[in-house]
């Protein structure tokens, strides 16, 4: 069975980021799907460009999406996520607001907007 709601697929994307599944989380984006900063710049495009990013990001051994909201309109589904990432400075969290283009059953389009870096006390590197 094929997963084709906008709000299935994103949920299918945000489970396989948290277990680092990169092959499930890459089948949830189309093959020539773009990803955005937030009415900015083109960060990745196609497989070839947005895989190598969340490969880089999932060595990350603390790496962890807490979803605080979700909104669905249509085929657009925004989340609203706390990160717990491991910063060259420390581990730590980020804000981060997610905004995906789902059509036929992936992801299109992703832009991202990125808030302020909390590292935890006494983390250090």
């Amino acid at each position: 069975m094929t997963i084709t709601s906008p709000l299935a697929v994103v949920q299918a994307q945000l489970d396989a980021y948290n277990a680092k599944d990169l092959d499930a989380l890459m089948s949830t984006y189309a093959p020539d799907a773009q990803q955005f900063t937030l009415h900015g710049a083109l960060l990745a495009q196609g497989h070839d460009q947005i895989r190598p990013r969340y490969q880089e990001r999932f060595a990350e051994p603390d790496l962890q999406a807490r979803l605080l909201t979700r909104s669905v309109l249509g085929n657009f589904v925004t989340d609203l996520e706390i990160v717990t990432r491991n910063f060259p400075e420390g581990l730590g969290t980020v804000e981060m607001l997610c905004v995906y283009e789902v059509i036929d059953g992936r992801i299109v389009r992703a832009s991202f907007a990125t808030g302020e870096k909390r590292l935890y006390p006494n983390s250090a590197a």
